[in-house]
């Protein structure tokens, strides 16, 4: 739970395959990674890149310390023998982040195979960044997405993220509460996540405060006696509407005192006539202004139901749909070698081959270049940073190259992926969580309503930019027709 995070977070197959880079004098040769992922999720239109602060930090930190050298001189292998050389792990010990990162600033929206991030440098060094990369740009993004989606869905009331107490434990409850703030929600009941991330907490009681009284009543009198100034009842201990009139009567003596009912909390059963009559009640009592606050199992389906059903919910609590992306456990992403540097300082593409056109990689040094007009955003073009773009820009489906977008020729656009570290060194500007959420708001407003809707979302045209396609083919050709055996 320190700041540092751990080179051994990492699969034993890098390590292994570092051994072999550094045995076979390859260390050092110069190669690109990028990390991406291949479909949506949630069956979605979009997603919201999130965790480079933490991916930013993993980098800037990386080193192995004398401690975790002496695990590695520890380990064996099957037949007994020391896994690692000691020579090895002595260059380890040498090993520092002396690499070149771009990727995507959090809060951006992202598509399929668009690199979020770019790592070139000594083979060995990005080799050994994967693991780790993909464990904190894989599921923050996803949580950031799902976020987004349960704000959409709540049509801009507040969403309170209530996931702790069922989040993957202590590190991905930490890390679910700062994506959702990204991704939209307005505060959370996580306080480890307030003190740490500076996000917004929020909370009152539980049912167990009420059934240690012997009466809602005397449960709610003392409650708002010990925190007059924080007082949202959860009121379906018993009878959820007789609940509602007990916090009226309190919230008529919290008035007397100059205090105010800040609302009521529902966390069960048909939350859209409850709330409905709740509201009836609170008005009619003169609270007007009182909020209904409802939880249990939300998500943004179950939200975009009550909606259409005329809920009278202003505030909704999300918890274990949201931290767990209860629908979709994991993002994809993937992390990819795409190109080697040859001896005279050239680059070689590198691809990989598959049954699957999805899983055919992307060859160069990639980079994406997002297209806007005065609509919003039109298209995102991913280019080989050695060609160029061919203006105006023409994108190829990757999955489906019978798909082609040609973009206006007076279309503005800006490059996504920036500078992140440079020989080891945070290059990038480090904005704060609340300036990560507005770049998500302003992202997901240039994306056209049709890209945003739950079901059956509109394609964004993301694509691969013409002649990085046709290059890509060629390769793929090339691939196979050297693996082809000749007919006797």
């Amino acid at each position: 739970m320190n700041d540092r995070i751990s080179p051994l977070l990492t699969d034993l197959y890098q390590l292994t395959m570092a051994q072999g880079y550094w045995k076979s004098g390859r260390a050092g040769q110069t190669a690109v990674f990028h990390l991406f992922f291949r479909t949506l999720p949630f069956r979605g239109g979009y997603a919201v890149a999130a965790g480079l602060a933490d991916a930013v930090r993993y980098l800037r930190d990386f080193c192995f310390a004398p401690e975790e050298l002496d695990y590695l001189a520890a380990l064996t292998a099957p037949d007994g023998s020391r896994l690692f050389e000691p020579d090895f792990l002595a260059y380890l010990r040498t090993v520092g982040p002396a690499c070149e990162v771009d990727a995507i600033p959090e809060g951006t929206v992202v598509f399929p195979h668009e690199p979020l991030l770019r790592v070139q440098g000594p083979i060995l060094l990005g080799q050994l960044f994967e693991t780790a990369l993909l464990n904190i740009l894989n599921f923050q993004t996803l949580i950031a997405t799902k976020a987004a989606r349960i704000c959409g869905a709540a049509r801009g009331e507040p969403v309170l993220e209530f996931g702790l107490r069922r989040a993957q434990g202590r590190d991905g409850a930490l890390s679910a509460s700062r994506a959702a703030f990204i991704g939209g929600c307005s505060a959370t009941s996580n306080v480890l996540a307030g003190q740490r991330y500076g996000i917004p907490v929020r909370g009152t009681h539980a049912h167990s405060w009420v059934m240690s009284f012997d009466t809602e009543a005397e449960a709610f009198a003392a409650y708002a006696q010990a925190m007059p100034n924080n007082c949202v009842f959860l009121v379906d201990t018993y009878d959820t509407l007789d609940g509602v009139r007990e916090a009226i009567a309190v919230g008529r003596q919290l008035r007397a005192q100059g205090r105010e009912l800040l609302g009521v909390r529902l966390d069960s059963g048909d939350l859209a006539w409850l709330s409905q009559e709740a509201r009836r009640l609170l008005d009619e009592a003169g609270f007007p202004q009182a909020a209904i606050v409802a939880s249990n199992d939300l998500d943004e389906h179950v939200i975009e139901s009550l909606k259409h059903q005329h809920a009278a919910i202003g505030v909704w609590g999300v918890g274990t749909r949201l931290v767990t992306a209860y629908d979709q456990p994991a993002l994809g992403g993937v992390y990819k070698l795409t190109a080697v540097q040859r001896p005279d300082g050239g680059w070689q593409p590198r691809i990989k081959l598959s049954e699957q056109a999805v899983k055919i990689s992307n060859p160069g040094r990639l980079r994406v270049r997002r297209y806007v007009g005065p609509q919003g955003f039109l298209g995102d073009a991913i280019y080989d940073e050695d060609y160029g773009v061919a203006e105006p820009a023409t994108l190829v489906d990757p999955v489906d190259p019978t798909r082609h977008k040609r973009l206006p020729a007076d279309a503005t656009s800006e490059e996504l992926l920036v500078p992140v570290l440079r020989d080891g060194r945070v290059v990038c500007d480090q904005p704060d969580l609340p300036a990560i959420q507005q770049r998500a708001r302003a992202q997901l407003a240039g994306l056209h309503e049709g890209i945003r809707r739950l079901e059956n979302p509109h394609r964004y045209p993301a694509g691969l930019e013409a002649s990085l396609y046709r290059r890509k083919l060629a390769l793929i050709e090339a691939a196979r027709a050297a693996r082809e055996v000749p007919c006797a």
